[in-house]
């Protein structure tokens, strides 16, 4: 087999499915494993009382680190201010990932009135870009290595090749195949990374795109796999294996390598909800016993809908109008649950132990005490 030169438009890319064997004895092993490790997952989300705790918050954490990928660096901790406030008071970097939280979002929403798509993509890639964006008629853009600037691939040109090879690449995401949907999922995400069909934008429409066939898939009721944080902590390792299939034909590598970040970040992402799980009944333990007189089902759900609340979320959600949501918050900041930060003209009040969560290694918490 002839691999493609990469100085060139890669117009010879093979349809799906690919020729080679995906699914090796190696790869059907770590099925197993990633598969139980997803399945845990989603157990453990379904848990949760509150399901946008996850849809508000781990989406976030992939935002960064999917944006990282392309170097638009941000701090989680302002992403999540961002997510609270106006947006546009933040710098471009948290803007941009962003972008990409509400594209995950917008595309979880797009799953339940049509299935995806190449026009799902090109909605994702204009959120995340905030241009219309559309697939590209001229031509691509060639890759090159960080640094020395040699060219590594040059994708595929023309619309209507492009056009072609994503129908191909519709056709097989929706076929009746008995590939396991861990293993067509990578597939999948190599093909689209190969058809490269945006002038810009194409990386994390491509991961955006992976979480959403999990859930298409009912292997996820919810798009909360952290899988960026693996890719970011094994990036060389990524465009590697991805090369490696273009140049190489080395489909099991690349398949492994996905099936070990499914597997990884499922028990990451698990420890996490578990912690929240514990954070959450024992926050509602306390409140209920000593604050009963603001305690209430809605007020501790607005609290662990993302790590930061402002006294509108309490009135946007019913909980209390604007001088007793404002009483509660100040109630619940002197009795170290929330802490109060101003930014601006705005109060923020922050569920420190959630934020302690999500941003660092550690599952566990400071207990609450009466003050």
């Amino acid at each position: 087999m002839a691999y493609p030169d990469p100085n060139r438009p890669n117009n010879s890319l093979p349809d799906l499915p690919p020729k080679a064997e995906l699914e090796t004895r190696a790869v059907l092993k770590k099925c197993i494993n990633a598969g139980t490790a997803l399945m845990e997952l989603k157990k453990s989300a379904e848990m949760l009382p509150n399901e946008t705790t996850l849809i508000n918050t781990l989406p976030l954490l992939e935002a960064q680190a999917s944006s990282e990928i392309e170097n638009i660096v941000t701090t989680t901790d302002r992403l999540f201010q961002a997510a609270s406030l106006t947006a546009e008071k933040f710098d471009p970097a948290t803007k941009e990932a962003l972008k990409y939280s509400k594209a995950l979002l917008e595309g979880f929403q797009l799953l339940s009135q049509k299935p995806l798509n190449t026009t799902t993509a090109e909605q994702i890639c204009s959120r995340i870009k905030g241009v219309q964006m559309t697939v590209r008629s001229g031509h691509g853009t060639a890759l090159a290595k960080d640094g020395t600037g040699e060219i590594i691939y040059t994708p595929p040109e023309g619309e209507a090749l492009l056009r072609q090879k994503l129908a191909n690449w519709e056709e097989f995401l929706h076929s009746d195949s008995d590939i396991n949907a861990l293993v067509k999922m990578a597939v999948l995400h190599y093909q689209f990374e190969a058809i490269h069909p945006f002038t810009d934008g194409n990386g994390r429409t491509g991961r955006i795109l992976n979480l959403l066939y999990l859930v298409d898939q009912k292997q996820l009721r919810t798009p909360i796999l952290y899988l960026s944080r693996y890719i970011i902590q094994n990036r060389q390792a990524y465009y590697d294996k991805i090369q490696n299939v273009t140049m190489k034909g080395e489909w099991e590598e690349w398949v492994l390598y996905m099936l070990d970040a499914v597997e990884k970040t499922s028990n990451w992402t698990t420890a996490k909800v578990n912690a929240i799980l514990k954070l959450h009944k024992s926050l509602r333990q306390f409140l209920k016993y000593q604050m009963p007189k603001i305690y209430s089902h809605e007020l501790l759900n607005q609290l662990f809908k993302q790590p930061y609340c402002r006294i509108a979320n309490l009135v946007e959600a019913g909980v209390a109008e604007r001088q007793t949501a404002s009483t509660y918050l100040k109630a619940l900041s002197r009795a170290g649950v929330l802490s109060e930060i101003k930014i601006g003209r705005e109060k923020l009040f922050i569920n420190t132990r959630l934020l302690s969560i999500l941003l660092t290694e550690r599952n566990d918490h400071a207990p609450f005490r009466d003050r």
